[in-house]
């Protein structure tokens, strides 16, 4: 199962993400939201965690909010 970690979705602000995770405590908030909840969602994927359909639909769909907050946090 492939990992969609930050690096890997945006590799074009792949200093920016640094330099924000460092200088930035609300991106850094966000960013270790998305990193947990994407951890979260690869267990799932993989059947290390188990949960039922509408509860890792929810996950994936909280994570692609976030990915949206970051994307336009990035762009800023």
């Amino acid at each position: 199962m492939e990992r969609h970690n930050l690096i890997h979705e945006f590799p074009e602000f792949q200093d920016k993400i640094h330099l924000l995770k460092v200088e930035d405590t609300h991106f850094r908030k966000i960013f270790d939201e998305y990193h947990e909840l994407e951890h979260r969602i690869h267990n799932i994927n993989t059947g290390e965690e188990i949960v039922i359909d509408e509860y890792a639909h929810e996950l994936k769909a909280k994570l692609l909010n976030l990915k949206d907050k970051i994307y336009s946090y990035l762009n800023r």
